[in-house]
Protein backbone atom coordinates (compact mmCIF):
# COMPACT_ATOMS: atom_id res chain seq x y z
CA UNK A 1 0.00 0.00 0.00
CA UNK A 2 3.36 2.22 0.63
CA UNK A 3 3.34 2.95 -3.46
CA UNK A 4 -0.15 3.63 -3.82
CA UNK A 5 -1.61 7.58 -4.25
CA UNK A 6 -3.65 8.56 -1.10
CA UNK A 7 -7.12 8.14 -3.64
CA UNK A 8 -5.98 4.50 -4.08
CA UNK A 9 -4.97 3.64 -0.67
CA UNK A 10 -8.88 5.11 0.34
CA UNK A 11 -10.28 2.88 -2.20
CA UNK A 12 -8.36 -0.57 -1.05
CA UNK A 13 -9.49 0.34 2.54
CA UNK A 14 -12.89 1.42 2.11
CA UNK A 15 -12.97 -2.38 -0.33
CA UNK A 16 -11.84 -4.28 2.55
CA UNK A 17 -14.17 -2.19 5.30
CA UNK A 18 -17.02 -3.14 2.52
CA UNK A 19 -15.58 -6.90 2.60
CA UNK A 20 -15.77 -6.82 6.47
CA UNK A 21 -19.27 -5.04 7.02
CA UNK A 22 -20.52 -7.86 4.61
CA UNK A 23 -19.15 -10.90 7.36
CA UNK A 24 -20.31 -8.97 10.16
CA UNK A 25 -23.83 -8.64 8.55
CA UNK A 26 -24.65 -4.97 9.92
CA UNK A 27 -28.53 -5.44 8.83
CA UNK A 28 -29.36 -8.74 11.01
CA UNK A 29 -26.82 -7.14 13.92
CA UNK A 30 -29.25 -4.13 14.03
CA UNK A 31 -32.21 -6.28 13.74
CA UNK A 32 -30.88 -8.06 16.75
CA UNK A 33 -30.37 -4.87 18.50
CA UNK A 34 -34.30 -4.17 18.08
CA UNK A 35 -35.05 -7.69 19.84
CA UNK A 36 -32.85 -6.78 22.47
CA UNK A 37 -33.81 -3.24 22.95
CA UNK A 38 -37.11 -4.82 23.53
CA UNK A 39 -36.16 -6.71 25.95
CA UNK A 40 -34.61 -4.93 27.75
CA UNK A 41 -37.00 -2.78 28.13
CA UNK A 42 -39.18 -5.78 29.93
CA UNK A 43 -39.88 -4.66 33.27
CA UNK A 44 -39.73 -8.28 34.19
CA UNK A 45 -36.20 -9.19 32.92
CA UNK A 46 -34.62 -8.41 35.84
CA UNK A 47 -36.43 -11.17 37.51
CA UNK A 48 -33.82 -13.21 36.11
CA UNK A 49 -30.55 -11.28 36.79
CA UNK A 50 -28.35 -14.03 34.91
CA UNK A 51 -30.16 -13.69 32.28
CA UNK A 52 -30.71 -9.90 32.22
CA UNK A 53 -27.32 -9.51 32.05
CA UNK A 54 -26.59 -11.72 29.36
CA UNK A 55 -29.20 -9.83 27.22
CA UNK A 56 -27.47 -5.97 28.30
CA UNK A 57 -24.19 -7.34 27.82
CA UNK A 58 -24.85 -8.65 24.44
CA UNK A 59 -26.84 -5.60 23.53
CA UNK A 60 -23.91 -3.22 24.62
CA UNK A 61 -21.83 -5.18 22.50
CA UNK A 62 -23.84 -5.16 19.14
CA UNK A 63 -24.15 -1.46 19.79
CA UNK A 64 -20.10 -1.05 20.17
CA UNK A 65 -19.84 -3.10 17.12
CA UNK A 66 -22.48 -1.44 14.64
CA UNK A 67 -21.37 2.10 15.99
CA UNK A 68 -17.52 1.66 15.12
CA UNK A 69 -18.27 0.12 11.86
CA UNK A 70 -20.19 3.52 11.04
CA UNK A 71 -18.02 5.83 12.50
CA UNK A 72 -14.84 4.26 10.81
CA UNK A 73 -16.97 4.31 7.19
CA UNK A 74 -17.48 7.94 8.43
CA UNK A 75 -13.93 8.69 8.29
CA UNK A 76 -13.30 7.21 5.56
CA UNK A 77 -15.62 9.38 3.71
CA UNK A 78 -14.02 12.59 5.43
CA UNK A 79 -10.77 11.44 4.74
CA UNK A 80 -11.16 12.16 0.47
CA UNK A 81 -12.43 15.60 1.70
CA UNK A 82 -9.37 16.41 3.78
CA UNK A 83 -6.91 15.10 1.31
CA UNK A 84 -8.83 17.19 -1.66
CA UNK A 85 -8.58 20.22 1.00
CA UNK A 86 -4.71 19.62 1.69
CA UNK A 87 -4.56 19.41 -2.31
CA UNK A 88 -6.03 22.36 -3.43
CA UNK A 89 -4.82 24.79 -0.36
CA UNK A 90 -1.24 23.23 -0.28
CA UNK A 91 -1.41 23.03 2.89
CA UNK A 92 1.62 20.78 4.27
CA UNK A 93 -0.24 20.29 8.20
CA UNK A 94 -3.53 19.05 6.57
CA UNK A 95 -1.49 16.94 4.50
CA UNK A 96 0.21 15.43 7.39
CA UNK A 97 -3.15 15.47 9.47
CA UNK A 98 -4.96 13.39 6.31
CA UNK A 99 -1.65 11.05 6.67
CA UNK A 100 -2.01 10.14 10.25
CA UNK A 101 -5.78 9.88 9.90
CA UNK A 102 -5.19 7.08 6.81
CA UNK A 103 -2.27 5.27 8.91
CA UNK A 104 -5.28 5.45 12.19
CA UNK A 105 -7.92 3.84 9.66
CA UNK A 106 -5.68 1.28 8.44
CA UNK A 107 -5.00 0.25 11.92
CA UNK A 108 -8.88 0.38 12.77
CA UNK A 109 -10.38 -1.27 9.84
CA UNK A 110 -7.30 -3.95 10.36
CA UNK A 111 -8.38 -4.67 13.97
CA UNK A 112 -12.00 -5.00 12.37
CA UNK A 113 -10.65 -7.77 10.03
CA UNK A 114 -9.45 -9.63 12.85
CA UNK A 115 -12.33 -10.16 14.38
CA UNK A 116 -14.63 -11.18 11.68
CA UNK A 117 -11.96 -14.73 11.84
CA UNK A 118 -13.69 -15.41 15.11
CA UNK A 119 -16.09 -18.07 14.43
CA UNK A 120 -15.31 -21.04 16.05
CA UNK A 121 -17.69 -22.72 18.12
CA UNK A 122 -17.17 -20.91 21.69
CA UNK A 123 -15.51 -17.95 20.13
CA UNK A 124 -18.52 -15.93 21.02
CA UNK A 125 -18.50 -16.78 24.59
CA UNK A 126 -16.93 -14.82 27.59
CA UNK A 127 -13.85 -15.96 28.84
CA UNK A 128 -12.48 -17.73 32.17
CA UNK A 129 -8.73 -16.44 32.42
CA UNK A 130 -6.32 -18.81 35.30
CA UNK A 131 -3.21 -17.90 35.15
CA UNK A 132 -0.46 -20.22 37.62
CA UNK A 133 2.76 -19.96 39.08
CA UNK A 134 5.09 -22.02 38.26
CA UNK A 135 9.17 -22.17 38.19
CA UNK A 136 11.07 -19.26 39.52
CA UNK A 137 10.06 -19.46 43.07
CA UNK A 138 8.92 -16.03 44.64
CA UNK A 139 9.63 -14.36 41.20
CA UNK A 140 7.33 -16.66 39.26
CA UNK A 141 4.73 -16.00 41.96
CA UNK A 142 5.50 -12.23 41.23
CA UNK A 143 5.61 -12.71 37.52
CA UNK A 144 1.80 -14.57 37.51
CA UNK A 145 0.34 -10.93 39.71
CA UNK A 146 2.27 -8.95 36.94
CA UNK A 147 0.24 -11.24 34.35
CA UNK A 148 -2.90 -10.83 36.08
CA UNK A 149 -2.81 -7.27 36.09
CA UNK A 150 -1.74 -6.83 32.44
CA UNK A 151 -5.14 -8.93 31.66
CA UNK A 152 -7.08 -6.29 34.17
CA UNK A 153 -5.59 -3.36 32.82
CA UNK A 154 -6.31 -4.73 28.76
CA UNK A 155 -9.80 -5.04 29.59
CA UNK A 156 -10.04 -1.50 31.53
CA UNK A 157 -8.91 -0.05 28.20
CA UNK A 158 -11.76 -2.15 26.07
CA UNK A 159 -14.44 -1.54 29.45
CA UNK A 160 -14.60 -5.62 29.51
CA UNK A 161 -16.58 -5.91 33.20
CA UNK A 162 -14.32 -8.72 35.02
CA UNK A 163 -15.13 -10.89 38.25
CA UNK A 164 -11.82 -12.38 40.01
CA UNK A 165 -13.30 -15.68 41.35
CA UNK A 166 -10.05 -16.75 43.38
CA UNK A 167 -6.84 -15.15 44.17
CA UNK A 168 -4.19 -17.54 45.89
CA UNK A 169 -1.60 -15.20 47.20
CA UNK A 170 1.73 -16.41 47.93
CA UNK A 171 3.80 -16.13 51.42
CA UNK A 172 6.57 -13.72 50.58
CA UNK A 173 5.11 -12.14 47.33
CA UNK A 174 2.77 -12.34 44.05
CA UNK A 175 0.21 -15.07 43.79
CA UNK A 176 -0.03 -18.25 43.45
CA UNK A 177 -2.93 -18.84 41.11
CA UNK A 178 -5.71 -16.97 40.35
CA UNK A 179 -8.97 -17.26 38.42
CA UNK A 180 -11.13 -14.65 36.93
CA UNK A 181 -13.88 -14.26 34.03
CA UNK A 182 -13.84 -11.36 31.34
CA UNK A 183 -18.04 -11.26 31.07
CA UNK A 184 -17.80 -9.29 27.46
CA UNK A 185 -19.00 -11.30 24.52
CA UNK A 186 -16.46 -13.04 22.49
CA UNK A 187 -13.87 -12.88 24.70
CA UNK A 188 -12.92 -16.36 24.87
CA UNK A 189 -12.20 -16.11 20.83
CA UNK A 190 -10.02 -13.14 21.55
CA UNK A 191 -8.23 -14.21 24.34
CA UNK A 192 -7.78 -18.14 23.58
CA UNK A 193 -4.44 -17.51 21.84
CA UNK A 194 -3.16 -16.33 25.12
CA UNK A 195 -3.25 -20.36 26.37
CA UNK A 196 0.28 -21.02 27.37
CA UNK A 197 3.74 -20.52 29.22
CA UNK A 198 4.38 -16.73 29.36
CA UNK A 199 8.02 -16.48 30.56
CA UNK A 200 9.60 -13.51 32.30
CA UNK A 201 13.68 -12.30 32.10
CA UNK A 202 14.96 -9.66 34.22
CA UNK A 203 16.83 -8.35 37.11
CA UNK A 204 14.93 -10.11 40.32
CA UNK A 205 14.22 -7.46 42.84
CA UNK A 206 14.04 -10.16 45.14
CA UNK A 207 17.68 -10.98 44.57
CA UNK A 208 20.24 -8.90 47.15
CA UNK A 209 23.29 -9.49 44.63
CA UNK A 210 20.97 -8.10 41.58
CA UNK A 211 21.24 -11.44 39.38
CA UNK A 212 19.16 -12.05 36.08
CA UNK A 213 16.16 -14.46 36.93
CA UNK A 214 13.86 -16.49 34.51
CA UNK A 215 10.46 -16.87 36.11
CA UNK A 216 7.30 -18.46 34.00
CA UNK A 217 3.57 -18.53 34.60
CA UNK A 218 0.92 -20.49 32.63
CA UNK A 219 -1.80 -19.01 31.04
CA UNK A 220 -5.55 -21.34 30.78
CA UNK A 221 -8.09 -19.77 28.94
CA UNK A 222 -11.36 -21.60 28.52
CA UNK A 223 -15.21 -20.71 27.18
CA UNK A 224 -17.27 -19.60 30.14
CA UNK A 225 -20.19 -23.07 30.21
CA UNK A 226 -24.20 -21.86 28.80
CA UNK A 227 -27.51 -23.69 29.84
CA UNK A 228 -27.04 -25.56 26.41
CA UNK A 229 -24.02 -27.34 26.70
CA UNK A 230 -24.36 -31.05 28.46
CA UNK A 231 -21.71 -31.36 31.08
CA UNK A 232 -21.80 -34.25 33.12
CA UNK A 233 -20.37 -33.90 36.97
CA UNK A 234 -21.04 -36.68 39.28
CA UNK A 235 -21.14 -35.50 42.72
CA UNK A 236 -19.82 -38.59 43.88
CA UNK A 237 -16.68 -37.81 41.48
CA UNK A 238 -15.85 -34.59 43.46
CA UNK A 239 -14.52 -33.75 46.68
CA UNK A 240 -15.35 -30.71 47.98
CA UNK A 241 -13.23 -28.74 50.93
CA UNK A 242 -14.39 -25.30 52.64
CA UNK A 243 -12.08 -22.77 54.58
CA UNK A 244 -11.51 -19.26 55.21
CA UNK A 245 -11.07 -16.64 52.35
CA UNK A 246 -7.83 -15.10 53.07
CA UNK A 247 -6.00 -12.38 51.39
CA UNK A 248 -2.34 -11.13 50.94
CA UNK A 249 -0.03 -12.42 53.82
CA UNK A 250 -2.66 -15.15 55.16
CA UNK A 251 -4.58 -11.81 56.72
CA UNK A 252 -8.13 -13.00 56.87
CA UNK A 253 -11.12 -11.24 55.30
CA UNK A 254 -13.62 -13.51 56.55
CA UNK A 255 -14.59 -15.11 60.20
CA UNK A 256 -16.68 -17.95 58.24
CA UNK A 257 -15.52 -20.77 55.95
CA UNK A 258 -17.56 -19.19 53.47
CA UNK A 259 -14.61 -19.97 50.77
CA UNK A 260 -15.00 -23.67 48.36
CA UNK A 261 -12.50 -25.97 47.01
CA UNK A 262 -13.85 -28.42 44.45
CA UNK A 263 -11.48 -31.33 42.98
CA UNK A 264 -13.11 -33.37 40.07
CA UNK A 265 -10.79 -36.56 40.98
CA UNK A 266 -11.29 -38.76 37.58
CA UNK A 267 -9.33 -35.55 35.92
CA UNK A 268 -7.52 -34.39 38.85
CA UNK A 269 -8.88 -30.85 38.45
CA UNK A 270 -9.12 -28.43 41.28
CA UNK A 271 -10.79 -25.06 41.46
CA UNK A 272 -11.97 -22.69 44.29
CA UNK A 273 -13.70 -19.58 44.98
CA UNK A 274 -13.57 -17.40 47.42
CA UNK A 275 -14.98 -13.47 46.02
CA UNK A 276 -18.82 -14.56 47.20
CA UNK A 277 -19.92 -14.38 50.88
CA UNK A 278 -22.04 -17.07 51.21
CA UNK A 279 -20.48 -20.56 51.29
CA UNK A 280 -23.53 -21.77 48.62
CA UNK A 281 -22.39 -18.56 46.23
CA UNK A 282 -19.03 -19.95 46.27
CA UNK A 283 -19.88 -23.49 45.51
CA UNK A 284 -22.54 -22.10 42.32
CA UNK A 285 -19.38 -20.22 41.12
CA UNK A 286 -16.52 -22.84 41.65
CA UNK A 287 -18.80 -25.45 39.95
CA UNK A 288 -19.25 -23.30 36.92
CA UNK A 289 -15.66 -23.01 36.75
CA UNK A 290 -15.05 -26.55 36.88
CA UNK A 291 -17.94 -27.06 34.41
CA UNK A 292 -15.69 -24.24 32.05
CA UNK A 293 -12.76 -26.27 32.34
CA UNK A 294 -14.25 -29.87 31.51
CA UNK A 295 -16.08 -28.42 28.62
CA UNK A 296 -12.74 -27.22 27.12
CA UNK A 297 -11.04 -30.53 28.19
CA UNK A 298 -13.28 -32.04 25.84
CA UNK A 299 -13.32 -29.84 23.46
CA UNK A 300 -9.11 -30.41 23.36
CA UNK A 301 -9.57 -34.23 23.46
CA UNK A 302 -11.96 -33.55 20.42
CA UNK A 303 -9.73 -31.42 18.63
CA UNK A 304 -6.91 -34.16 19.40
CA UNK A 305 -8.83 -36.92 18.15
CA UNK A 306 -9.23 -34.94 14.57
CA UNK A 307 -5.99 -34.00 14.38
CA UNK A 308 -4.71 -37.44 14.50
CA UNK A 309 -6.55 -38.64 11.88
CA UNK A 310 -5.65 -35.46 9.81
CA UNK A 311 -1.88 -36.46 10.44
CA UNK A 312 -1.13 -33.03 12.23
CA UNK A 313 -0.08 -31.78 15.47
CA UNK A 314 -1.87 -28.50 16.42
CA UNK A 315 -3.71 -29.46 19.81
CA UNK A 316 -0.10 -28.60 21.16
CA UNK A 317 0.01 -24.71 20.01
CA UNK A 318 -0.48 -23.93 23.83
CA UNK A 319 2.33 -24.92 25.28
CA UNK A 320 5.24 -22.48 24.15
CA UNK A 321 3.75 -19.17 24.31
CA UNK A 322 5.69 -15.66 24.74
CA UNK A 323 8.79 -14.27 25.89
CA UNK A 324 9.15 -11.04 28.07
CA UNK A 325 12.38 -9.93 28.17
CA UNK A 326 13.72 -6.71 30.68
CA UNK A 327 16.92 -6.78 30.71
CA UNK A 328 19.74 -6.95 29.16
CA UNK A 329 17.19 -5.69 26.81
CA UNK A 330 13.95 -4.44 26.43
CA UNK A 331 11.58 -7.02 24.28
CA UNK A 332 8.21 -8.66 24.31
CA UNK A 333 7.75 -11.61 21.27
CA UNK A 334 5.50 -14.33 21.16
CA UNK A 335 6.70 -17.63 20.23
CA UNK A 336 4.06 -19.12 17.48
CA UNK A 337 3.86 -15.50 15.01
CA UNK A 338 7.10 -13.34 15.72
CA UNK A 339 4.64 -10.57 16.90
CA UNK A 340 7.19 -8.06 18.70
CA UNK A 341 7.29 -5.00 20.88
CA UNK A 342 10.00 -2.97 22.51
CA UNK A 343 7.82 -1.30 24.57
CA UNK A 344 7.55 -3.53 27.49
CA UNK A 345 6.01 -1.28 30.12
CA UNK A 346 3.30 -0.85 27.65
CA UNK A 347 2.72 -4.69 27.33
CA UNK A 348 2.59 -4.83 31.04
CA UNK A 349 0.12 -2.24 31.41
CA UNK A 350 -2.53 -4.08 28.83
CA UNK A 351 -1.60 -2.59 25.52
CA UNK A 352 -1.47 -6.15 24.19
CA UNK A 353 -3.86 -5.87 20.89
CA UNK A 354 -1.20 -6.21 18.30
CA UNK A 355 -0.32 -9.71 20.10
CA UNK A 356 -3.66 -10.72 19.98
CA UNK A 357 -4.56 -9.93 16.83
CA UNK A 358 -1.53 -11.99 15.45
CA UNK A 359 -2.69 -14.88 17.45
CA UNK A 360 -6.28 -14.83 16.28
CA UNK A 361 -5.05 -14.70 12.39
CA UNK A 362 -2.15 -17.55 13.26
CA UNK A 363 -5.40 -19.48 15.27
CA UNK A 364 -7.19 -19.27 11.83
CA UNK A 365 -4.15 -20.43 9.41
CA UNK A 366 -3.74 -23.43 11.65
CA UNK A 367 -7.13 -24.43 11.35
Amino acid sequence: MADLDPADKIKELSSTLASVEAVLDLGAKQREIEELREQSADPELWNNPTHAQQVTRRLSHLESTVNKVGWIRSRLDDLSVLYELAASENDADTRTEADAELESLRRDIGALEVRTLLSGPYDEREALVSINAQAGGIDAADWAQMLQRMYLRWAERHGYPVEIYDISYAEEAGIKSTTFAVKAPYAYGTLRGEHGTHRLVRISPFDNQNRRQTSFAGVDVVPVVQQSDHIEVDENELRIDVFRSSGPGGQSVNTTDSAVRITHLPTGIVVSCQNEKSQLQNRTAAMGVLQAKLLERKRREEQAEIDELRGESFSSWGTQMRNYVLHPYQSVKDVRTGAESGNTGGVLDGEIDGFIDAEIRWLRSQE
